[in-house]
């Protein structure tokens, strides 16, 4: 193994060169989130003398472990410390030139997650010539609370201003500034066409992927401030960033994680008001709709024209919620009563169940549910981002991942997250979700198309549009393009908010 040494903007780093791959870990692009800065914007980091050591990753941003099962299939890896605004570049050779680049946004419902993970490697994609990019962000309350006295969105300013270190010195590691691929999954999925609607990320990114996330999942200024107040109140406090502000880490994550639990299983009307326990909250920290950083819901500003410019590759896993439903044991559990109800306030006709349980080739209420919440959820979002851009300029790609997996006897499907090993090509490090003999054939094939569209903007094959609703379904034994999969289901929700 020998040692890298590349300048930046604010001083020099020393990462690791070994097998082909330099790799730079735990590079600052803003000033720790503490103290004064807690509920501040991100300022970009002091300048450092000599040459400063990044050969391991740097702190991870606080959160609470993931919920029941969910915690066993993605264990994460967690670095203490303050300075957690710090990313990770890993390029084929720092003294490269104009090689594409790939900046990804990782998930974790806006509560959790890393830019450290073992999934998220970018060795490979250095392997094939591309300078990957990952990177943290303030979560939570701290990254997505609104406070009388602090802005908005400060988790989309964090992505922002590690876009713009990207923009200022990734030509220093090899990479082409002008040709820049954001890419995410899930939470970063959304934030992916969130930034992609947002004036003030406009120029920072010139194509975008989005796995398993569109540009419905936002949350109302109302329903926001209720999250905060209701927060504060448990914490006996104000609901103001200067009041949480001088709360402890461990206090807060604790009374946060409670709190989102609340708010998403049966909220009280008493305590959350009619909108939330009517179902208006999709998640209880995510972007809000400020009017000033998020103008608009990302999907109406998106059909308005934003991010037309920009190519974009969408799409969904065949099975998304069933990692929710069987990860913890409940798709067993879900009643008839619990389906119909669930159907009601979706907004869908009754008659939907027999369309659902034909689709799902099930009449168990639990697989239908799944079924509907992925629709509801992740599916036709998707879509409804894809329609939005029909007259852009740029090109839309749509994919379904529909591999299933076999681990918990093959129950999960192709569940939420099974795609990102194989984007990654990194299934070992996600053997608990994808078993042991996951096809790596198929992982090539999936790698390689995420390559091809950030180094051209095709992935290679043919673009969606609203009459073909081409797209891309990545299974064995081999990918094939297929033209609008699941219409029966689709068609449900034409008149139906998502």
């Amino acid at each position: 193994m020998t040692v890298e040494v590349v300048a930046t903007t604010r001083g020099n780093v020393r990462g690791t060169r070994a097998d082909g791959v330099s790799v730079f870990r735990g590079i600052p692009y803003a000033t720790a989130p503490v103290g004064p800065d807690r509920f501040r914007p991100p300022r970009p980091p002091e300048r450092w003398q000599g040459v400063r050591a990044t050969d391991a990753f740097g702190p991870t941003a606080p959160r609470a472990p993931y919920p029941g099962g969910i915690a066993e299939i993605f264990p994460e890896r967690t670095v203490p410390g303050t300075g957690y605004l710090n990313l990770n570049v890993w390029t084929p050779a720092p003294d490269a030139a104009g090689l594409p680049v790939m900046v990804w946004i990782h998930g974790g419902a806006f509560t959790n997650g890393s830019g450290a993970e073992a999934a998220y490697d970018g060795s490979a994609f250095a392997r094939d010539g591309v300078v990957a990019v990952s990177f943290n962000y303030r979560l939570g309350v701290e990254g997505f609370g609104l406070f009388p006295d602090a802005p908005a969105n400060l988790g989309l300013l964090d992505q922002i201003a590690a876009l713009e270190w990207v923009r200022d010195n990734i030509a220093h590691f090899g990479g082409d500034p002008a040709n820049v691929t954001v890419f995410g999954e899930s939470a970063g999925a959304m934030s992916v066409c969130t930034l992609l609607s947002m004036p003030r990320a406009r120029g920072l990114f010139h194509r975008a992927a989005a796995q398993s996330g569109a540009g419905s999942t936002v949350v109302d200024p109302v329903d926001a401030a209720t999250v905060t107040g209701v927060l504060a109140q448990r914490l006996g406090t104000e609901p103001t960033a200067a009041a949480l502000g001088r709360v402890p880490v461990a206090a807060l994550l604790e009374a946060q994680a409670a709190v989102a639990k609340e708010a998403m299983a049966e909220p009280d009307p008493a305590v959350w008001g009619e909108r939330i326990a009517g179902g208006s909250l999709p998640l209880p920290f995510a972007p809000v709709v400020d009017g000033n950083l998020v103008p608009a819901r990302p999907v109406d500003a998106i059909a308005a024209g934003a991010g037309g410019d920009v190519d974009l590759l969408i799409g969904t896993n065949s099975d998304e919620y069933r990692l929710l439903l069987v990860a913890n044991g409940l798709l067993a559990h879900v009643t008839e009563e619990r389906l119909d109800g669930h159907l009601s306030r979706a907004g869908l006709d009754p008659g939907a169940v027999r369309v659902y349980a034909t689709s799902c080739r099930s009449d168990h209420p639990g697989d239908i549910l799944a079924a509907v919440i992925t629709d509801q959820a992740y599916r036709i979002p998707a879509y409804r981002v894809a329609e939005a851009r029909a007259n852009a300029p740029a090109r839309t790609f749509g994919y379904e991942f529909a591999w299933r997996t076999p681990v918990l006897g093959g129950g999960l499907g192709a569940c939420h997250a099974l795609e990102i090993g194989f984007v990654f090509d990194t299934l070992t490090a996600l053997e608990g979700l994808v078993g042991a003999d996951a096809p790596r054939e198929l992982a090539t094939a999936m790698h390689d198309a995420w390559i091809r569209f950030a180094t051209t903007g095709d992935p290679g094959w043919t673009q969606w549009n609203p009459r073909t609703r081409h797209i891309m379904r990545f299974d064995q034994p081999t990918p094939a393009v297929i033209e609008d999969p699941g219409s029966a289901t689709r068609l449900l929700w034409e008149k139906a908010p998502v």
